[in-house]
């Protein structure tokens, strides 16, 4: 998984990469194929805002939250991931499911 972390009108603190790495590492508990994670951390004012892009074979899933603390819209921003990550994994099992796996297609052949 390449991991990109970049900060707008923010450096990127070693501890906060960190922090970052250790949320974002729960998707590959949930879901092995992550080709690419491009997370952008943003200050405006008072609006702390964390955007993610998740590269996946076959889809790009984009998730974004504004908090006002930075870390807070990070664990927030992680949940939301996680959660996507999950429905895409169920939508991927409930295709193969539904074909009924390869004995039943060469069943349905034969």
């Amino acid at each position: 998984m390449n991991l990109n972390i970049t900060g707008h009108h923010l450096d990127v603190t070693p501890a906060l990469r960190s922090y970052v790495e250790d949320k974002l590492g729960r998707i590959t508990r949930h879901f092995d194929h992550v080709i690419d994670v491009s997370v952008v951390l943003s200050v405006e004012k008072l609006r702390q805002k964390a955007e993610v892009n998740v590269h996946l074979p076959g889809k790009d899933i984009f998730v974004e939250h504004v908090d006002g603390d930075l870390y807070a819209a990070i664990d927030a921003l992680a949940d939301k991931l996680d959660r996507q990550i999950l429905k895409h994994k169920q939508k991927l099992t409930d295709v193969h499911r539904e074909s009924g796996g390869i004995k039943r297609q060469a069943a349905d052949l034969g």
